[in-house]
């Protein structure tokens, strides 16, 4: 005694871990060893990890080990997936010894016998070549954790509107489900038989479809925040462009003034010519790029011509005025430049016109070229193009897909009516138990449920 006492003074025993202590150790574990004994937990999770814990779940070994021990082993496993958000004082509140079956009513034999075949004994000289049913036990222990279905939050997840039960709650505290019309902010919220429960679809689309790719998300939120400064910049450099433009108009027209005061009349008389000149080949550019356009734009430019053609005459003759003949140059300069800022406007519409033809080519004859059953096939692409188009917009990846491993978690229980289209779903009644099935869904079996429900017992 003594020196077992000397021991435990200096510590040369083994210390406990606390409980922080673990759940720090089990958070700093990479996956690898998460998905390995003593740390093996399957959770209400549709997470690829959690689905191998679920491949490789065995009963715990219970060789040599007390009662205590069976049942406090079995209850960390079951509460580890029943309800691991909920503190343990509320499921002790909400448990429930009173387990809820129904009777097997078969319609088919109910519908052939009158119950008369109950009161034939021996020796009454009945005899039938059908060999005797053997009726399956009902599992009334997978039947412990059925309080716990009622509640929202596993209601939703039950539903498939949330890939875990972690999420589901989180939903509905933050108002995106509704019960018989209202929202409900509470996930302990305990469902009665007929209430109808629907989900934001949205949120739906977010928690059970693919992630999206953190690239695919930069381009558009960047654009979007953006947005309002580029079309601020946009109007800005607009105002910026017209008041440039009217300053060097009016800079223009006093710089001509000024240099008609201090220039020679005769070297007035050659820059007019040589403007004029410079004007006759723009206008000619400009006939040649109206060609073949509509008529309006071709009688422009050929009264343009004439104008010009009639100010070069002008400017010839002796006793012509320099100064008309320098305006009459200026404002000729301007219409050239509006008719050359049409002309690239028709050039650019030309451009997109052929581009619209080559894509129209491009698409639309390999389609005339094709068959009856290929022309379906596109057709039922192109419509569900439109049903599920690409969307930045989303926080999910569009187009919509499932979440990678749900089909393995892709049921619904019996007691649960589900529209997936309008993501709502009615609570129809509790959870049964029936000769051979339960239905509330469990991966341990009745082994280690029976064990928990026993230690759930204590209460009396």
């Amino acid at each position: 005694m003594k020196y077992r006492r000397i021991l435990r003074y200096h510590g040369l025993r083994r210390p406990r871990l606390r409980a922080s202590c673990l759940l720090y150790t089990v958070r700093c574990l990479p996956p690898s060893k998460l998905t390995s004994s003593p740390f093996q937990r399957v959770r209400q999770t549709w997470n690829k990890y959690n689905l191998y814990n679920l491949m490789s779940l065995k009963d715990p070994r219970n060789i040599s080990r007390t009662f205590f021990q069976q049942k406090w082993t079995a209850k960390a496993l079951t509460r580890g997936y029943h309800g691991e958000h909920i503190k343990e004082r509320q499921w002790d509140r909400m448990f429930s010894r009173r387990l809820l079956s129904v009777v097997d009513m078969k319609p088919q034999y109910m519908a052939t016998n009158d119950g008369s075949e109950q009161a034939a004994g021996r020796g009454s000289g009945l005899s039938t070549g059908q060999p005797k049913s053997v009726n399956k036990p009902t599992p009334y222990m997978q039947m412990t954790f059925a309080p716990m279905e009622r509640r929202l939050d596993i209601a939703v997840f039950r539903a498939l509107f949330a890939s875990s039960a972690r999420q589901a709650r989180q939903m509905v505290v933050h108002g995106a489900v509704k019960v018989n019309g209202k929202k409900m902010v509470h996930p302990g919220y305990l469902l009665n038989p007929g209430d109808l429960f629907q989900v934001n679809p949205e949120r739906v689309m977010t928690s059970t479809g693919k992630p999206r790719i953190r690239h695919e998300k930069t381009p558009y939120e960047r654009k979007m925040r953006n947005l309002a400064k580029v079309e601020e910049l946009i109007a800005e450099a607009k105002r910026r462009r017209e008041l440039r433009q009217k300053e060097l108009s009016e800079q223009t027209a006093g710089t001509r003034g000024k240099k008609q005061g201090g220039i020679s009349e005769a070297a007035l008389k050659a820059k007019n010519q040589r403007d004029l000149k410079a004007l006759v080949l723009r206008a000619k550019a400009v006939v040649e790029a109206h060609h073949g356009k509509s008529k309006k734009k071709i009688v422009e430019v050929r009264a343009l011509v004439r104008d010009i053609k009639d100010t070069i005459s002008r400017a010839a003759r002796r006793d012509s005025d320099v100064q008309q003949t320098g305006d009459a140059v200026h404002d000729l300069g301007v219409l050239v430049s509006k008719l050359e800022l049409s002309k690239e406007d028709l050039t650019q519409k030309a451009v997109e016109d052929a581009e619209a033809a080559r894509t129209g080519d491009r698409f639309v004859k390999p389609l005339l070229r094709l068959n009856e059953r290929e022309r379906e096939i596109v057709e039922k692409e192109l419509q569900e193009e439109m049903e599920n188009p690409l969307d930045y917009s989303k926080p999910y990846r569009t187009p919509w897909k499932p979440r990678p491993y749900m089909p393995a978690f892709a049921f619904i229980p019996r007691y649960l009516e589900v529209n997936q289209k309008i993501c709502a779903a009615v609570y129809l009644r509790h959870p049964v138990a029936r000769p051979g099935l339960a239905e509330v869904p469990t991966p341990f079996s009745e082994t280690v449920n029976q064990l928990a429900f026993n230690w759930y017992l204590r209460r009396g």
